[in-house]
C-alpha cells in the first residue's frame, strides 16, 4: 500500500511567514523519518475566494477548486497556526468554511502547532481550532507544541530553541503512527 502524503498548511495569508519557516522545518522532519509531505500555503488562494468560491458559488472558482482538492487528497495534515488576535487567522476559518460540507476532513487526522510572538504561542488558538475540527470529526493529536516568542528563538529562518525542535520531531513522530 502507497503512504500517504501528509499535507502541512502554512495557516496564514502573509506575505513572508515565519509559518512558511516552520513547515519547510516540519517537512525535514517527516523526510528524515520517510515520510512525504507537501506544504500548502493559504497565500495561494485566489484574493477573492470568500466571495467566489464560497456559499452559493461553491465549485465556481477553478484556482480555489484546485487547491481545494490537494486538501481533500490528504489523509493526514499539520497546520502551522500562527495566533492572531488572540485566536487564529481569519484567512484558515474562511479556507475551513470553503471546504465541502459534510467536509473532506471527517475522520482524518491532524496535529497543530502553535506559534506567536507573545508568551502563549498560540494556545488559545489551538483551542479554538480544535473545537473547529472536532466539530467537523477531525482527529486531533494531543501534543500541539506552542512556541512562544517566536522571532527570539529562530535566526536565520532556523530554530535555535532545543526543546522547541524536539517538541516538533516528537510530534512528527507522533503522527505518523497516529
Amino acid at each position: 500500500m502507497e503512504k500517504s502524503i501528509i499535507k502541512i498548511i502554512v495557516g496564514t495569508n502573509r506575505p513572508h511567514p515565519l509559518s512558511k519557516q516552520l513547515a519547510l522545518m516540519y517537512q525535514n522532519n517527516l523526510q528524515k523519518l520517510g515520510e512525504s509531505s507537501e506544504i500548502l500555503e493559504l497565500n495561494e488562494l485566489p484574493h477573492d475566494f470568500a466571495f467566489s468560491a464560497l456559499y452559493q458559488n461553491n465549485g465556481k472558482n477553478p484556482a480555489f477548486n484546485a487547491f481545494h482538492d490537494r486538501v481533500k487528497e490528504g489523509e493526514k495534515f499539520v497546520f502551522i497556526v500562527p495566533e492572531y488576535n488572540g485566536s487564529f487567522p481569519g484567512v484558515l476559518k474562511t479556507f475551513i468554511d470553503g471546504m465541502n460540507y459534510p467536509n473532506h476532513f471527517r475522520d482524518k487526522k491532524c496535529a497543530l502547532v502553535g506559534l506567536s510572538s507573545g508568551v502563549g504561542g498560540g494556545g488559545i488558538a489551538l483551542s479554538h481550532l480544535t473545537d473547529i475540527f472536532h466539530y467537523l470529526g477531525m482527529h486531533v493529536l494531543p501534543l500541539k507544541p506552542k512556541l512562544a516568542k517566536i522571532e527570539e528563538n529562530m535566526s536565520d529562518n532556523l530554530l535555535t530553541n532545543r526543546l522547541y525542535m524536539e517538541l516538533l520531531l516528537s510530534q512528527a513522530e507522533m503522527l505518523i503512527d497516529f
